[in-house]
Formats: structure tokens, sequence, C-alpha cells
């Protein structure tokens, strides 16, 4: 049984599609879902900047789904982790904090070369988190990101 479970987002559209698996966890364990979202601080002469650009703007809209979730009667809410250790351990250590039974975080899909040039947010999670990690691959339909457009769930 998942008393709690973490969702790990980036305010992506696939991101958005492992919410639906998420939703409907909770909803057949009665749980408590925790919206993650870890903001990767940058380091150097840019230091104390977020790594994107439109960070209020994703921090909103998941802001808003957390609130959603409310709305139909889910006990929900969002912690936002902000430093410069990398987002699965900003994932991680949230996850150790409210004692997540179970962190759910989407995968663009990518393997081999691809992931270990773009990094893999999903794969460091199940080598980091300590806990059950279920990774939910994009939908039939929905297209990855390009590249230069990948945020937290990079795989």
């Amino acid at each position: 049984m998942f008393k709690t479970i973490v969702w790990a987002t980036d305010g992506s559209e696939l991101a958005d599609g492992a919410l639906e698996h998420v939703r409907e966890l909770a909803r057949l364990h009665n749980s408590r879902i925790v919206a993650v979202h870890a903001n990767e601080l940058l380091q150097g002469r840019a230091g104390g900047s977020p790594v994107f650009a439109d960070e209020p703007d994703l921090e909103k809209k998941i802001g808003k789904q957390v609130e959603e979730l409310r709305t139909v009667g889910i006990d929900a809410r969002l912690v936002i982790r902000t430093g410069t250790k990398d987002v699965a351990k900003l994932i991680a250590d949230a996850a150790d904090e409210v004692d997540a039974d179970l962190i759910v975080v989407a995968t663009h899909g990518h393997g081999g070369i691809a992931a270990a040039i773009i990094g893999s947010v999903a794969r460091a999670l199940t080598h980091t988190a300590g806990r059950p990690v279920l990774v939910v691959p994009p939908s039939k339909g929905t297209k990855a990101p390009a590249a230069k457009d990948e945020r937290l769930v990079t795989v």
C-alpha cells in the first residue's frame, strides 16, 4: 500500500502524463500525493540562478495541478526543492522528508548513448532514492521534446 506518493515533475507534458498514473494509484490506495519540483541552481559565475528562465511559470502551473487534485478530494501538496545538488538527489531528499512509499517519474524513453549524453533523472533516482521508483514512459502520441528543451525527466 502506498500512503504517500511523490510525483517528480518538471512541468513538462511527459510529467503531466505520469500524473495520470499517480492519480490512479492515489485513488486505489487512498494515498497522499506530494508533487516535488526540483530546481537545480547553476554554479560558478551564474551561481544562484535557476537553470531555466521559465521557472516561475513552471511552479505556477504545477501549483495549479496540485490545487486541481485537492478539488477532487485528493490530499496533495507541492514541495519545491532548490539547490546545487543534482535533480535526482533533490527529489530523493524530498521523498525522504515526506517518507514516501513510492516515487513516480516520467522518462523520455531515450536509451544508450542519448541517455549518457543527455543525462537521466529517472535512472539516477532508481540508484539514489532508496525506495521504489515507478518510471512512466511517454504515452503513444506524446512526442518527447528535443534535447535542448529537456528538463527534469530526461532519460
